[in-house]
């Protein structure tokens, strides 16, 4: 039988199935958000993901829904269930992405290590959080924030009056998440497939440089992670894929904090920066893995190619021209690097590509990553 498999957003994400949907003789559709999107090859329909009649319509075309990102609203999502469509992740599991309170209630629910934290309504609340939490407070907006947006450091309640004053103006009594400012030495990131049957597939854990606020580097594996954190990692992660119902690849991040505890900072339920390594450095890349995933189809290895793998961001872009201007001094400078193109226009802070190096000595193969996304800025 030929599989259609529909994808609702036309990002990078989206775009870098395609290869692996071609592989696999796929058919496979994206609703995109508008003309030229990154995954525009695959686009079958340009559409409004928040119009439920659009949605429903695509969703008609193919056997099972997936997702670029986790923004369609709850009443579309389990429209689309309602309707006998296959989706995957189901709106179960997304309401716990969508929501960083409900998600942080629901791992406690599971037992699973999260930094201290409250829902804060106003200001006062706040202030008492910052008081019992030495000073401090990273506050989130529960919906929405991604790359350090929707994310800020404060030590007093009035840094996010004009947060309070939105939540005021909507009306509908929500509230900001607060959490402690956690010690933490690096971060990391498991990533996970879990297929609807219920059989699961984990990478290698991964290490994870932000720079304000966005992934910049990730190294495959993480250094140092072999034994009790590896172990750690996986158990917590396998136990948010069975608790939640995850279906499709998802990735935890997490913080290994000074006194060497793992604690889940922020849930993805769709293939993840922190796994864009495994498209060149491992047996099964995320891509692919996602589409079985959601296919319910048994899952493929999940190993390392290298010793080592090495994933830099090439963010913003050139200043002038095009990526693709610089390919002829990068890649004969870099001739064993694998240069990924997400079809974007370079744009301040924008992720516009990445790089994967691979070898045996990691302090080399990070040094080829770094030079290789050099020739790609400014």
């Amino acid at each position: 039988m030929d599989y259609r498999v529909g994808v609702i957003g036309g990002g990078q994400l989206a775009r870098m199935m395609i290869p692996a949907a071609v592989n696999l003789g796929l058919d496979l559709r994206v609703l995109a958000e508008n003309e030229g999107s990154s995954a525009a090859l695959a686009a079958s329909e340009v559409g409004d993901y928040l119009d439920r009649d659009t949605v429903l319509a695509f969703a008609d075309t193919v056997d099972v829904v997936t997702f670029d990102h986790e923004h369609v609203p709850q009443p579309i999502l389990r429209a689309l269930v309602e309707a006998g469509h296959a989706v995957h992740p189901g709106p179960d599991a997304l309401l716990y992405a969508q929501d960083k309170i409900l998600m942080r209630e629901k791992l406690e629910q599971l037992g699973v290590p999260v930094p201290i934290w409250s829902a804060v309504s106003d200001a006062d609340e706040l202030a008492s959080f910052i008081a019992d939490n030495g000073g401090h407070a990273v506050v989130k907006t529960p919906r929405g924030g991604y790359d350090g947006k929707g994310v800020r450091v404060v030590t007093h309640a009035d840094e996010v009056a004009d947060w309070f004053l939105a939540l005021a103006e909507d009306g509908n009594g929500g509230a900001l998440l607060a959490e402690e400012r956690v010690d933490f030495s690096r971060e990391l990131a498991q990533m996970v497939a879990r297929r609807p049957s219920g059989d699961m597939q984990l990478w290698p854990v991964v290490e994870s440089i932000q720079r304000d606020g966005v992934c910049a580097e990730v190294i495959a594996p993480a250094p140092r992670s072999a034994g009790r954190v590896a172990d750690v990692a996986a158990d917590i992660a396998t136990s948010i894929a069975e608790g939640l119902g995850v279906t499709g690849v998802f990735a935890v991040e997490l913080f290994e904090t000074t006194d060497e505890r793992l604690l889940v900072n922020e849930l993805a339920m769709r293939p993840h920066n922190t796994g864009h390594w495994s498209i060149d450095g491992s047996t099964t890349s995320q891509f692919e893995q996602h589409l079985r995933a959601v296919l319910d189809l048994p899952l493929g290895a999940t190993g390392c190619r290298d010793t080592w793998s090495v994933m830099v961001n090439v963010l913003g872009g050139p200043a002038e021209g095009s990526l693709a201007d610089r390919y002829a001094a990068a890649f004969a400078d870099q001739p064993t690097v694998k240069f990924h193109n997400y079809g974007k226009a370079p744009r301040p802070g924008r992720k516009v590509g990445h790089v994967t190096a691979g070898g045996d000595d990691l302090d080399q193969v990070v040094f080829e990553a770094r030079a290789a996304a050099a020739f790609f800025q400014n």
